[in-house]
């Protein structure tokens, strides 16, 4: 008796446990200071790519807030030239030095985020970029492992929209729009 006893207390003990981790993980604001952003534009003059690996991400699980904020002069390229006339010519990135995307996970209430599983998300908020701000929506997932939320989205950007001016020497050269893709694992808890 006093056998079945102590076992109905520690399954009890463990449930109340196991919700408070629950719900202290539903309630989490999440994120990382090494997510990565890539752009890439294809190009009949030369294709144009770039990375970077330090885009800073946070999510507010409980209500789908979430904010990705990158430095302009992080972009990596594989010349040192297009890294040069990406910030000095065109996102002249000393006077507009960070991009900036604020919005919402729709439907964010269907996410569990204590369990893994993949979700297909929309995600609708306001970027700015050369100091521009315009409303997107861009379609992406959320890929959560061991209770650790993975976001990934692409969309594309059209250069005119953000005042982003390309030379009219390579003006035929270069694309008017870009693709960005973002992959941020949110590996960190804010307390």
């Amino acid at each position: 008796m006093r056998k079945n006893l102590m076992m109905i207390r520690n399954i009890l003990l463990i449930s109340a446990l196991l919700g408070v981790f629950i719900c202290q993980v539903k309630g989490q604001k999440v994120y990382t200071k090494n997510g990565k952003v890539t752009f890439y534009s294809k190009a009949p003059l030369e294709n144009i790519d770039a990375v970077n690996k330090s885009a800073t991400a946070i999510l507010f699980t409980k209500t789908g807030a979430i904010q990705v904020s990158v430095s302009i002069k992080g972009f990596e390229f594989e010349k040192a030239l297009m890294q040069e006339h990406f910030n000095e010519n065109y996102l002249e990135s000393d006077k507009y030095p960070r991009a900036v995307f604020s919005g919402n996970v729709q439907q964010n209430e269907k996410i569990n985020y204590s369990n893994d599983g993949m979700y297909m998300v929309t995600v609708k908020g306001s970027l700015m970029i050369h100091n521009v701000s315009r409303d997107i929506e861009a379609q992406g997932k959320i890929i959560i492992v061991n209770s650790i939320p993975r976001l990934i989205a692409e969309f594309n950007v059209s250069l005119e929209v953000y005042n982003i001016t390309i030379p009219a020497l390579v003006a035929n050269k270069i694309s008017k729009t870009v693709k960005i893709a973002v992959d941020c694992n949110l590996d960190n808890v804010l307390k």
